[in-house]
């Protein structure tokens, strides 16, 4: 028998904001432990919560993003749980009044589209967290993650692979980004997932078991998590042995996932209404306001890139992967308007570049208007292109202008016709034999008196121009 697997996916994305759900406290990471704590997370009797307004819009701009449909009036309610990281014994979380509801997002999966059913989007605050290494005589809890903002984003079960799942990750995290709503540090766990996996045999409708992998931080564990459940439920259910459903963590080190819990449900939360908190309420004016707020995203600018600059899609995919990156193409772009150009400078010489030290295009010391006067110095044949690109890692690396580093270097590319000619009349004399293989037909051996001249030039003439003289030269 043959299985197919059926995944939902919960996120839980970091809001952007400076301070906390219900309190003023700092929301900075790696500060030390138990430094940005107040009475109101760590729940300390007589405390009250007060709601952020930013994390709010925030909440409402995601919404908007993803064809949410926002609640007119949605509520807070108290989700109880014991758990040392949760100084309340409850965390406040949205349940049957969550700020967004259904929605969809649209992913590309090799290269064919696939629309992902969002279920809802709930604002909640975060736990803090236990401590288990370098602790003498235990555990420690560090109380500095109670109360952040976090958006939960529930898909409907609309996935059945790890390709799939990997897919629609990166397309929420980089919309996400896009917006202003998270930084998507997966590494800080700013956009951490949960998989909810389950299989059931082709052409069967009903769910099976479900299984939740718990608080993943990186697509590649993901996809890695997703693929071993679902290689392991199948095990079982082929050897005769019943599915339950759990909580598991993935071990990186073991590269499996191991039991943490049985699966609660929602009634052994004890959901109730927190009495401390009103309804909130949007307006269609607010909702109004914060829409006109929303960038052009992904997609439509990934299509704008195609449709307006020419641009192969694998191109506009790279170049629109972050909004910074977008944003620096195009300022090349509307200085030096030659697309591909500017596209195959970016996507090589500049990504190396800022790849190497993990920096995004808005900390990149080469600004846009840099880079277009290098492009510049090649078009007009000031250097070659081969030049300009062996330059732009000391570019990068130094700060100096383009054009006063080629000039101190001595690499201002040779187009005089007089020396040119000079050079290929010597470079001509000294290899007889090339000459008369080119005039009995075989033209391939241009290339290698081409790469003569430019040797004899010290790398400098003018690659064209030399092509031309020797073509006019070896017809005489």
């Amino acid at each position: 028998m043959t299985y197919e697997a059926v995944i939902g996916v919960e996120v839980h994305a970091q809001l952007q904001t400076q301070t906390k759900l219900f309190c003023a406290c700092s929301t900075s990471f790696g500060l030390p432990a138990n430094t940005q704590v107040c009475p109101t997370c760590l729940g300390l009797p007589g405390s009250l919560p007060v709601l952020n307004q930013r994390a709010v819009e925030l909440a409402i701009r995601a919404g908007l993003a993803l064809q949410c449909e926002l609640a007119p009036s949605n509520q807070f309610s108290r989700k109880n749980y014991f758990y040392p990281d949760l100084p309340k014994g409850y965390q406040i979380s949205q349940y049957d009044l969550p700020i967004c509801g259904l929605g969809w997002l649209d992913v590309s999966v090799n290269g064919s589209a696939k629309r992902v059913r969002i279920r809802r989007a709930h604002l909640e605050e975060d736990a803090g967290k236990n401590l288990h290494e370098d602790q003498k005589d235990g555990s420690g809890v560090d109380l500095n993650r109670a109360g952040t903002p976090l958006l939960e984003i529930v898909t409907e079960p609309d996935l059945h692979s790890s390709d799939e799942v990997d897919a629609y990750l990166k397309a929420l995290r980089e919309l996400l980004v896009y917006l202003g709503v998270c930084d998507g540090n997966m590494e800080q766990g700013s956009f951490r997932c949960e998989p909810n996996v389950s299989i059931r045999p082709i052409g069967e409708t009903r769910l099976g078991t479900k299984v939740e992998l718990k608080n993943i931080n990186s697509f590649r564990y993901a996809r890695e998590a997703v693929e071993f459940e679902i290689r392991r439920q199948q095990e079982i259910v082929e050897e005769g042995g019943t599915l339950r459903q759990e909580t598991r963590l993935w071990d990186v080190h073991k590269g499996q996932t191991a039991v943490m819990r049985s699966k609660e449900e929602a009634h052994d939360y004890r959901y109730f209404p927190d009495p401390d908190l009103l309804p909130v309420q949007l307006d269609d004016a607010w909702i109004k306001d914060l829409s006109g707020t929303i960038p052009e995203l992904p997609g439509a600018k990934l299509d704008r890139f195609v449709r307006e600059f020419g641009l192969p899609e694998y191109d506009a995919k790279i170049l629109t992967e972050s909004k910074e990156l977008a944003d620096y193409f195009e300022a090349c772009v509307q200085a030096f308007p030659q697309p591909k150009t500017v596209s195959n400078w970016v996507m090589g010489e500049l990504l190396r570049e800022l790849n190497q030290q993990g920096l995004g295009a808005d900390a990149s010391p080469i600004s846009p208007e840099r880079l277009v006067e290098l492009l510049r110095l090649v078009e007009d044949g000031t250097v070659s292109l081969k030049v300009a690109r062996d330059l732009f890692p000391e570019l990068y690396a130094s700060g100096e202008e383009p054009a006063q580093l080629v000039k101190r270097k001595g690499l201002v590319q040779l187009s005089d016709d007089a020396q040119l000619g000079d050079i290929v009349e010597t470079v001509l004399a000294k290899h007889p034999a090339q000459v008369e293989q080119y005039r009995g037909g075989k033209e391939t051996v241009l290339g290698y008196l081409v790469g003569q001249v430019m040797k004899a030039s010290g790398g400098k003439a003018n690659p064209g121009k030399v092509n031309a003289l020797l073509k006019s030269k070896l017809s005489a």
